[in-house]
């Protein structure tokens, strides 16, 4: 009883979670199918952080944060997408770090667009 229980809890947050992956992926541009795996995810955010542009007088794509962050997020999804249904609990703290190292990476750029939009 208690192993379903928690099966089915770890189930509903990886589903939770991919979820917000796939939105986190649409709001970079990606072209997310409608039932996403988390493979397809990594790549989505993988194509996003090629497309990151070298800040203004930085030292290249490798030294651009945002891009670093979408890297790591990208790096969990593979692992999370390795584990699979092995280790549920090991996954859902793999998607939730590409939910987090996302997410910082997104708020970095919006301060970004606005100084441009205030150009």
């Amino acid at each position: 009883m208690i192993n379903r229980e928690l099966s089915s809890r770890l189930a509903a947050g990886r589903g939770r979670r991919v979820t917000q992956l796939a939105e986190a992926a649409a709001r970079w541009g990606g072209h997310v199918p409608e039932d996403p795996g988390v493979t397809e995810l990594a790549d989505l955010l993988e194509t996003a952080a090629a497309d990151i542009p070298a800040p203004p007088g930085g030292p290249g794509d490798s030294g651009h944060p945002v891009k670093a962050l979408l890297d790591d997020a990208v790096e969990n999804l593979r692992a999370a997408a390795r584990l699979g249904g092995l280790l549920p609990a090991v996954t859902l703290w793999h998607l939730q770090r590409a939910i987090d190292q996302e997410h910082t990476a997104y708020q970095q750029t919006v301060p970004a667009q606005r100084q441009r939009n205030d150009r």
